[in-house]
């Protein structure tokens, strides 16, 4: 497991997002057939960002797997507008976000990696594969990047620069 920093109001806010998604799963997902069964929804990893007015980990659904940039504050955050895309670094990669917005719980943004979630087996390897991409994405810098592929595909499949999964 990942440490964990000490941060309430991240801690609240990440409780808030899993409860969201457990609701959206029960309600608005419900019998859709890109469902994987076999899945839960899963806030994971989620630690402060660089400039600490937000976090950044993992959530796992029955249909996706995203990581996520969460504001601590929804209403006063910098967040990119809904459906809109903004470039963020997380570790030593630049991943694109898309902006997202739910009512009674507000803006965030998310940066998709699975989706469908069909080609894991059950919820444990789709844990093992968060932990994983996360683990990588917070690993020091030990060479200087050199135009690495800044793909979500190519720091999953172990090409992607200086952070990359090898």
């Amino acid at each position: 497991m990942l440490p964990r920093a000490n941060t309430p109001l991240l801690d609240q806010r990440v409780a808030a997002l899993q409860d969201l998604f457990a609701h959206i799963a029960a309600t608005r997902m419900d019998g859709v057939p890109i469902l994987k069964p076999e899945l839960r929804v899963q806030a994971v990893g989620f630690e402060p960002a660089a400039d600490a007015t937000a976090g950044v980990g993992v959530l796992i659904t029955p249909w996706f797997m995203n990581l996520v940039w969460l504001p601590t504050d929804p209403e006063s955050a910098d967040t990119t507008a809904p459906g809109a895309t903004r470039e963020r670094c997380v570790g030593n990669e630049v991943f694109p976000f898309i902006g997202a917005h739910e009512r009674g719980f507000g803006r965030y943004e998310v940066c998709s990696l699975f989706s469908p979630m069909f080609e894991f087996a059950d919820h444990d390897a789709a844990l093992a594969t968060a932990l994983a991409v996360l683990e990588e994405l917070r690993k020091p810098a030990t060479v200087p990047p050199s135009a690495p592929d800044r793909s979500r595909r190519a720091l999953l499949l172990g090409r992607g620069g200086a952070g990359s999964l090898r």
